[in-house]
């Protein structure tokens, strides 16, 4: 099977392609990126890339169309990939997370791909009640980002059919370690404070409700996607993955950490301007699509997991939100640097 994994130079992509190593070792794994975040490498030890067979560096915006020759599945991971970012780079997220991503969907198929995995996010759910989000919900996207997935949703299902499935995971908010982390995520921005500082900010009042998933249940959620069949969830499916015990308040989260890191002092900022972006998810058709690839990785460990990792590298930058673990200040010094164009272009 030959598998093409866009944006495995990012957070999530060096643990899809561990995952997809050890699960599918005859796979003929192919990574293509635009290399933004390739020097953010956060573990020792071998190069990420060297468990692929082959990568590529490309522009989403300008797909080398030969790549897609004979491929059979394509894990789709590539975008500008949060909400201050998109913030910040609106169009360029529009462009980048929403037309790219359908161009490829649209050569994929043309080409005769079989398998096309998109990761989406439960962010599009936006600002809910308490009631948790099935697939069946409205939704209410509050940023570029979460309106991008929505939108590639959307043209996604237009497309699917028999010969070409799609599956867009819907996926909570990552955490956990990875060989290029990122810090500018609730729960590892928690660890790395109480680490760094022996404190956690929390920015916002603490109520907003997230769901959590451990980046190494993630790729777990990838593989079933590659390799499910039509009959188990249909041409087009759009599925949250997460777990439903996995549901937190932001103020949990901070509770947690301080409990496995002893020590730590919990700020909360109580006249914090309401953060809207508050949800809770429910994965009952997840849990029952995929029995076999459900999330094992909970809260404590993933706790414990960043600890150790964190500790492994002599962590210990009090000032991380202003550090190359924020993926905006990355492509920030990338613009500082005239190392690409206004458009994020590298030059």
């Amino acid at each position: 099977m030959n598998i093409l994994i866009t944006g495995n130079m990012g957070y999530v992509g060096p643990v899809v392609v561990d995952h997809l190593r050890c699960q599918l070792p005859e796979a003929n794994l192919i990574g293509l990126d635009q290399g933004y975040f390739a020097s953010c490498l956060t573990t020792p030890g071998l190069l990420p890339e060297c468990k692929l067979n082959t990568q590529h560096y490309a522009d989403m915006r300008n797909f080398p169309d030969y790549i897609l020759e004979n491929i059979d599945a394509i894990v789709h991971l590539a975008a500008i990939s949060n909400d201050p970012m998109g913030n910040e780079f609106e169009k360029i997220t529009h462009d980048i997370n929403y037309h790219a991503s359908i161009q490829l969907a649209q050569k994929s198929k043309a080409f005769g791909v079989g398998a096309f995995v998109y990761a989406s996010s439960c962010s599009m759910y936006g600002s809910a009640d308490d009631k948790p989000r099935t697939e069946d919900s409205s939704l209410n996207p509050l940023t570029a980002y979460a309106k991008s997935k929505i939108n590639t949703e959307k043209d996604l299902k237009t497309l699917a059919d028999d010969n070409f499935k799609v599956t867009s995971l819907r996926f909570s908010t990552a955490c956990g370690m990875s060989d290029r982390l990122r810090l500018d995520l609730v729960l590892n921005d928690f660890v790395a404070g109480a680490i760094a500082d022996r404190k956690i900010t929390i920015l916002s009042d603490g109520t907003p409700w997230r769901p959590l998933i451990n980046v190494k249940d993630m790729a777990r959620a990838i593989e079933w996607a590659i390799i499910r069949q039509v009959d188990n969830g249909g041409a087009f499916l759009a599925v949250n993955v997460g777990s439903n015990e996995w549901n937190y308040q932001v103020k949990e989260l901070a509770e947690a950490v301080a409990r496995v890191i002893p020590g730590v002092e919990v700020s909360i900022n109580k006249n914090a301007q309401p953060d809207k972006r508050s949800y809770r998810v429910a994965f009952d058709l997840f849990r029952k699509l995929a029995p076999e690839h459900q999330p094992q990785i909970d809260l404590t460990a993933s706790i414990k997991e960043l600890k150790q990792g964190l500790e492994a590298i002599a962590f210990a930058d009090s000032d991380f939100r202003n550090s190359r673990y924020i993926r905006l200040k990355v492509l920030r010094d990338l613009r500082a640097n005239n190392l690409c164009d206004a458009e994020l272009r590298l030059r």
